[in-house]
């Protein structure tokens, strides 16, 4: 795969291999892949437990309610 990603970008590469974090080129961009990807699963994580947080916070003030386990079995007839 070829990419043009501009002069910019490149200076920002040939830094990175010249300071030793990386062999070469492909190898900067994998780095650069993988910490994207670690980024968006940390965000996923932060999201669900802002989710959770929330929900918590209405249960506290009584705004959501909640049931038993024993009352959802009964209900749906979960052994």
């Amino acid at each position: 795969m070829n990419v043009n990603i501009g002069a910019p970008y490149e200076a920002v590469i040939r830094k990175i291999i010249e300071a030793g974090y990386a062999g070469n080129q492909t190898e900067v961009v994998r780095q650069a892949l993988l910490a994207y990807a670690r980024e968006l699963d940390e965000e996923e994580v932060r999201l669900v437990n802002k989710g959770i947080e929330l929900e918590m916070q209405e249960i506290k003030s009584g705004k959501l309610a909640t049931k038993a386990l024993e009352q959802i079995k009964r209900k749906y007839r979960v052994i």
